[in-house]
């Protein structure tokens, strides 16, 4: 697999279609902090799932009706610091630093994988949006995270309103921007898992 030796780290400055293009790929499942039951190469139909979530996420980036006014693709990323999913889905074999990875943890990277996916999950699930803008994407974040992951979501609730429209708007460009490079990374984790290469 010519995704085997990919690097996992992206520069902010590309653009959400040259990253698209670039890097959606055949992917996989992901899990949840759950006991991992198999640990060979994942099924088919979370592949699709977790492609079609990247492209999502990237062509609501472009979406003139949620950042109007602002333009989001030269905003900073707002990447989730509670997880550490680029250093545990890095495929074993690989270098980094001078450092060559000799062990791959399946569970540990999917455990990763989900609490990301869940972090996004509850972000926008609680943002206000009373046009349904984001409700196609949190389908099938919801989809992705219960159907593959198994997760038992319950009803996010609407945090306090705290910011003006415009500073939520401002807020949601840049953690989408981070969920968008967090999605890149999950896919290549979920793609090196989906090839089987993990347990050779």
């Amino acid at each position: 697999s010519l995704l085997l030796s990919s690097i996992f780290f992206l520069s902010s400055d590309v653009s959400p279609v040259l990253l698209l293009l670039g890097f959606i790929s055949p992917l996989w499942q992901v899990s949840h902090a759950l006991p991992v039951t198999s640990k060979g190469p994942m099924g088919d139909n979370c592949v699709s799932r977790a492609e079609t979530l990247l492209r999502n996420v990237t062509e609501k980036l472009m979406d003139a009706e949620i950042f109007n006014g602002i333009d989001c693709l030269k905003q900073s990323v707002e990447l989730n610091m509670e997880t550490n999913t680029d250093s545990v889905c890095t495929p074993k074999g690989s270098t980094c630093a001078g450092i060559s990875k000799s062990e791959f943890n399946q569970e540990s990277c999917m455990t990763s994988i989900g609490e990301d996916l869940h972090h996004y999950y509850k972000f926008l699930a609680a943002y206000p949006d009373p046009n349904g803008l984001l409700k196609a994407l949190l389908s099938n974040l919801r989809e992705l995270l219960m159907k593959c992951l198994s997760w038992s979501l319950q009803t996010e609730q609407a945090a306090p309103v705290s910011l003006s429209p415009f500073d939520e708007r401002l807020k949601l460009c840049k953690v989408m921007r981070g969920f968008q490079v967090r999605g890149i990374t999950i896919n290549r984790a979920i793609a090196y898992m989906h090839s089987g290469e993990h347990t050779k």
